[in-house]
Parts: C-alpha cells; sequence; structure tokens
C-alpha cells in the first residue's frame, strides 16, 4: 500500500504497547510509526512514556531516579501529570486531524505497577487517572503486550546497561518483577489485549506487530 491515505477515520488511531521493561516497547514502536508514515503517509507521534513535553521530560527525571525513596501514590500522580501533559497538548491534537498516535505504555503500566506490584489495586489506578484524562486516552483504539521470558527479558536490561543505571522499576527485586509479569499476563487474559511475543528477533516481532496493527486499523477505515 502507497502514501494514498491521509487520515484514519475521524478520530484518528491511537495504539498503545505495553509489557515490562526488557521487551523491546519503544523500539517496536519506532519501527511501527516509520512503517505506517512510509506505507500509508500518515501523520504520526510516538510516544515513550513518562515524558514528551518540558514539564513531563522534567517529571521523568524524578521517576527514573531510583535513589528517591516515594510511595505508590506519589509515583502515580507523578506518572498522571506526565500523561496529562502529552495527551492533551500534543496527542490530541495529531487524532484531531486523523493521525496516528504510538505510545510505548499508557496508564496500564500504572495498573500493573503501582496498581498491582505495589499495592494500590488497580481499580484505584483507573479512578485516580479517569479524573484527569479522558476517555479518548482510557480506551485506545489497540492495544498490544509484548511478552517475554524473565530469564530473556533480564539478560537484554543487561546488555543496554541497566544492571549498571536501572531506574526506579528496574532495581526491585524478584518478587516485584513477578508481580508486573503476572500483571500483564492478567490483562491480556481479562482485556482480551492482542499479545505479540518478544522473544524473536527484532523483524520478527516487527512483522508480526505490523499484521495486528495494520488489521486494526483497516477494519476501522482508512479515509
Amino acid at each position: 500500500m502507497t502514501n494514498s491515505k491521509t487520515a484514519v477515520g475521524k478520530r484518528g488511531f491511537y495504539i498503545v504497547g505495553e509489557g515490562n521493561d526488557g521487551t523491546g516497547k519503544s523500539t517496536q514502536i519506532k519501527l511501527l510509526a516509520k512503517h505506517i508514515e512510509k506505507e500509508f503517509g500518515l501523520e504520526v507521534l510516538v510516544i515513550s512514556e513518562p515524558g514528551g513535553t518540558p514539564i513531563a521530560e522534567e517529571i521523568r527525571h524524578i521517576i527514573k531516579n531510583g535513589s528517591l525513596e516515594r510511595s505508590a501514590v506519589t509515583n502515580l500522580l507523578l506518572f498522571t501529570a506526565c500523561r496529562y501533559e502529552v495527551w492533551f497538548n500534543e496527542a490530541l491534537p495529531i487524532l484531531g486531524r486523523g493521525g496516528v498516535v504510538l505510545s510505548a505504555r499508557n496508564y496500564l503500566s500504572s495498573v500493573v505497577y503501582q496498581g498491582q506490584a505495589e499495592g494500590l489495586g488497580s481499580d484505584y489506578v483507573r479512578q485516580v487517572t479517569a479524573a484527569f484524562m479522558d476517555r479518548r486516552y482510557m480506551e485506545p483504539d489497540l492495544t498490544v503486550i509484548l511478552s517475554l521470558e524473565d530469564d530473556t527479558r533480564r539478560t537484554r536490561l543487561n546488555q543496554r546497561g541497566a544492571a549498571k543505571n536501572p531506574d526506579t522499576f528496574e532495581i526491585r527485586d524478584d518478587d516485584f518483577q513477578e508481580k508486573i509479569n503476572q500483571g500483564y499476563a492478567g490483562l491480556v487474559e481479562s482485556d482480551g489485549f492482542a499479545e505479540v511475543d518478544a522473544s524473536r528477533t527484532i523483524e520478527q516481532v516487527q512483522r508480526s506487530l505490523r499484521k495486528v496493527v495494520v488489521k486494526a486499523m483497516i477494519a476501522k477505515g482508512l479515509d
């Protein structure tokens, strides 16, 4: 398919890639963005939570600082502030023009990390998020979970230097990481999100991801 399309419906298309640290979300989202821009000629915004605006980037530094002890509620509010900044200032205008927003993570990360692993509860996280974000944010057009066996995931993190410079959540113990893995597995089961095996090569994962995304976009209708 060539650059004959300029918009996805009247509401654009909002895609979220989720998964534990080390599953390759950011890499896959960036590759997917290039594919959509080239094949469909669509305006694409790539988001890597947390961050994306000057204010969100400042908050990101706090979130990523593993030496700063803070509560699960504080973490949730910091993430929510970042999401508010990026969504209303950057993402919604793109969607309003019929473009595509590709996000590595959204509030589902907090459902898993703060809600389940840090103990706030999934319902609490959803309620707090919904108090600040709109329905469009809360209900993406497509959510894909990248899954990866834990030993392979840790190896990848070590290869990218995370072991030397771990962030707030990468330094947490095995019990915490297992809760994260279980949380994402639970989302696939309970919410019916698409799941892509991230254990393969970057190219193989990208091909699988493209199939899921393009099918969903065509089903929605390209204007």
